[in-house]
């Protein structure tokens, strides 16, 4: 948000703060939720790159589409692990993991 709109809102007695502040996280819980984000922002990226189809991704893992469209949507009950998963099925490396991950 900008300087000024946040200088307006405060003014009418908003408080503005951030998303961390505004659920209590911690600093190791906000960055959890970055790596889950990236992940999940990652699948997407490089299913519909490769031109995999949420289905066909989802033979792979021995899925369901649905838990592939959760994986890609932010869904809570999907863990950082089952992300890493999935896009090692897609063949990313770690060399380029390291990249999306950096």
């Amino acid at each position: 948000m900008d300087k000024r709109r946040k200088k307006k809102l405060e003014e009418k007695g908003w408080v503005v703060s951030s998303g961390d502040e505004f659920l209590a996280l911690t600093p190791e819980e906000s960055r959890y939720l970055d790596l889950k984000f990236t992940l999940m922002e990652s699948l997407r990226a490089e299913r519909e790159a490769k031109g995999v189809t949420q289905v066909e991704l989802a033979k792979l893992l021995g899925s369901t589409q649905p838990r592939v469209a959760k994986m890609e949507g932010g869904d809570p009950s999907v863990s950082a692990d089952a992300l890493l998963k999935a896009l090692i099925a897609l063949g990313v490396t770690k060399k380029k993991l390291a990249k999306i991950l950096d």
